[in-house]
Parts: C-alpha cells; sequence; structure tokens
C-alpha cells in the first residue's frame, strides 16, 4: 500500500525491535525514502556524527539503556536545531511524553498510530522544514485576533512573537482556532490532530500549549476548559 510520494530523504529509525524496525523501515522505503536502522544509541549516534539524517524516529527504551532514547534526543538536538525528531514508542505516559518534548522532540507518537498517520506526520515535518525560509503565503495564514497561524509551514506567532509548537501542537490549536467560540472535544482534537491517545493526554498537550503561550504573553487565557465538554478557543478581550 501506497500512502504519498516521497522525494529522496534520508530517515533513521532507532528501535531495539527488529521486526518493529525492518516494518518501519520497510514501508517508510516503499513511499522512496532513504532509511538507516539502529538497535542503540551508540551505533546510532557514531553514525550520526559522521552525518545527519533528514529526520530521526526514536524508541525511548533502547536495549539495556532504559531512557537511551532521551539522551540520544538531547545529543542530537545539540548537534541540530532545525532536525525533525520524532518519538515512537509504546510508553504513552504523561511523565514520558512531557519529558521528551522538554528535551526538544517536534512530535511523541505511539506504536498503535496507523502506518499512514505515521507517514502523514513524518510528511508534515519534512514540510515545515523545507518552507521555514521561505516567504509566507498569504492564503495560508489564519488570524484570530493576536493568535496568527501558518499552515503552509506549520507555525504560530502570538502577537507576532513565534510560539514554538510541536506539529501535534500545531493542530490542536488550529482545530480549536478555527472556529471561535466552539467547544471541540477531546476526540475531536484527536482526529484534527491525527493522534490516538487517551483523553489525559489530550489534556496533558492543552497544558503544554498554554504554558508556552504564557512564556510569550503571561496574561495568555484563550484556551478554556469547558468541564465534560471539551475546549474552546476565545477570542482575547
Amino acid at each position: 500500500m501506497y500512502w504519498g510520494r516521497a522525494v529522496s530523504r534520508r530517515i533513521a529509525i532507532v528501535e531495539d525491535e527488529a521486526a518493529i524496525r525492518e516494518n518501519y523501515a520497510d514501508v517508510l522505503r516503499k513511499q522512496g525514502y532513504e532509511v538507516q536502522t539502529y538497535s542503540n544509541r551508540l551505533d546510532a549516534m557514531t553514525a550520526f556524527n559522521l552525518r545527519l539524517p533528514n529526520l530521526a524516529i526514536i524508541d525511548i527504551g533502547l536495549e539495556s539503556e532504559i531512557d537511551g532514547g532521551f539522551t540520544l534526543c538531547q545529543d542530537l538536538r545539540s548537534l541540530s536545531d532545525t532536525l525533525p525528531i520524532i518519538f515512537l514508542t509504546a510508553r504513552d505516559n504523561d511523565f514520558d511524553t512531557v519529558s521528551g518534548l522538554r528535551m526538544g522532540a517536534d512530535d511523541y507518537l505511539t506504536k498503535d498510530i496507523s502506518l499512514p498517520h505515521l507517514s502523514a506526520r513524518i510528511a508534515a515535518l519534512f514540510r515545515r522544514s523545507d518552507v521555514l525560509d521561505q516567504p509566507t503565503s498569504p492564503e495560508n495564514l489564519v488570524e484570530r485576533g493576536k493568535l496568527t497561524l501558518d499552515i503552509g509551514r506549520l507555525t504560530v506567532q502570538w502577537n507576532s512573537v513565534a510560539v514554538p509548537l510541536t506539529v501535534t501542537e500545531f493542530w490542536m490549536v488550529h482545530a480549536l482556532a478555527k472556529f471561535t467560540g466552539h467547544v471541540k472535544s477531546r476526540q475531536v482534537l484527536m482526529q484534527e490532530s491525527k493522534i490516538f491517545v487517551d483523553g489525559s493526554t489530550i489534556t496533558s498537550h492543552i497544558k503544554r500549549i498554554r504554558k508556552k503561550f504564557m512564556l510569550v504573553d503571561s496574561r495568555f487565557d484563550c484556551i478554556e476548559t469547558v468541564y465534560g465538554m471539551g475546549y474552546r478557543w476565545n477570542l482575547e478581550g
């Protein structure tokens, strides 16, 4: 099965379970990507120090290192500020998700994500990398008060200041702000950001989004929790 066209890009997969590693690699190679695979952090970093991939997919537990993927993410981020990094792991608790994103990952996905959705997330990160240095196209802008979303570049600004959101967070904000004042349930937010997690993980994403906006504007309060229903984006007063 084919889920989209891929130009020649180098993707590194760091996963200690051989069957899972080769399954992902096979799917991505069929889409036209060049894929290198590694089973542990040290082998991966040896290769990365010689040549960085265009995108890295990392598991957290790597052979004898329970949190080896976290260390690898930090090491990779020290080599490049812009390299797209995805955690793809069976560990779906809030602590690991928050830790992974704080260490500089662009996205945190669990292994129950479908292969088409994984492919879409990879394509979205490549698209963002491609267009970051290109001029903004007016038709791609969504403006709601102080908020500006660029759906072409997958970037967010608040009062003209960049807010560093992951791809998941970007699409959640887009889902909320597209129709201001409308309540979006956790299920809808999952669908629109193409992730499949439990409600508490959505709550954690919303908390992180709020914190990131508040780092830019301490008075930010546009995301309202509507108890028992979901979340709503309100225009600032």
